[in-house]
């Protein structure tokens, strides 16, 4: 379910610290990217999908990796609810650009 709360919070506040409509508009708007993770701090850090330190080596990252994929995977989610294989789509998508990222982190070093 997607969150509502920044928005209502952010468009009072917006409202009550400005004293214009306005005010509101702006908080709307900025309680709006807080409820999409705009400012998600989790991209920084990729090893946090596998439950990993970036000390790993590449054998744990890739078991780490095989283990979730294949949990994840949509091909496995075909006969399952339609929100059911979005959320695993969405996971899986998350699983494969924190691999890659690492993958693309580890080759520069």
């Amino acid at each position: 379910m997607k969150r509502w709360y920044g928005k209502l919070l952010g468009f009072v506040a917006g409202w009550l610290l400005m004293r214009h409509p306005l005010g509101g508009l702006v908080g709307l708007i900025i309680g709006h990217a807080f409820d999409e993770d705009w400012f998600k701090l989790s991209r920084d850090n990729p090893y946090r999908v596998f439950d990993l330190t970036s000390d790993a080596s590449d054998a744990e990252l890739d078991q780490a990796y095989r283990r979730l994929i294949s949990q994840y995977h949509p091909d496995k989610m075909a006969g399952a609810a339609e929100d059911l294989r979005r959320q695993a789509e969405h996971k899986a998508g998350e699983i494969n650009a924190a691999y890659d990222r690492i993958k693309t982190l580890r080759k520069r070093k």
